[in-house]
């Protein structure tokens, strides 16, 4: 029995690692996809603690990028796949994702006086291939902040 959980523990980090590994390369592309095409890199993983939770816990959130693309501030989420065999990329930038780096990026224009800014949310979309070049998208404003807004918004901790 020992033998078995010492398996399964093994390959949970593995799989793990190989997740974050495939998370990170796919960052590192998409700043690189993002210079290439006129973006200027600000930051990469800003994180900030957002709220708490039902039981009072601290919740963090992160922006992986944030750049800007003109006189637009974008807060941009990579999403990397090594396959689109059972979902693109995108279909895991859902409501909750979305409503927590809108927290977050509202969080860093706090922080930084950024109150009258034109920003977006964006998402990088890549497609890691083996064999061939990896697929890269852009979605510029692919959510809007409007969705989210509350009547009063409370930045207690």
């Amino acid at each position: 029995m020992s033998e078995i959980l010492s398996l399964n523990i093994q390959n949970k980090h593995s799989f793990q690692s190989k997740t974050s590994r495939i998370g990170q390369l796919g960052e590192e592309l998409a700043a690189r996809f993002l210079i290439k095409n006129g973006f200027h890199l600000v930051l990469s993983n800003f994180k900030v603690p957002v709220g708490r939770n039902r039981l009072g816990v601290s919740i963090s959130g992160e922006i992986d990028l944030i750049a800007f693309d003109a006189d637009v501030l974008c807060f941009v989420e990579v999403k990397t796949r090594s396959s689109d065999f059972f979902a693109a990329p995108i279909a895991a930038v859902d409501l909750r994702k979305q409503r927590q780096i809108t927290r977050t990026a509202r969080m860093y224009r706090k922080i930084f006086r950024l109150d009258s800014i034109k920003f977006r949310y964006d998402v990088v979309s890549i497609v890691l291939n083996e064999n061939a070049k990896s697929k890269i998208e852009i979605f510029k404003g692919f959510w809007n902040e409007n969705k989210f807004r509350k009547k009063f918004w409370t930045d207690e901790f």
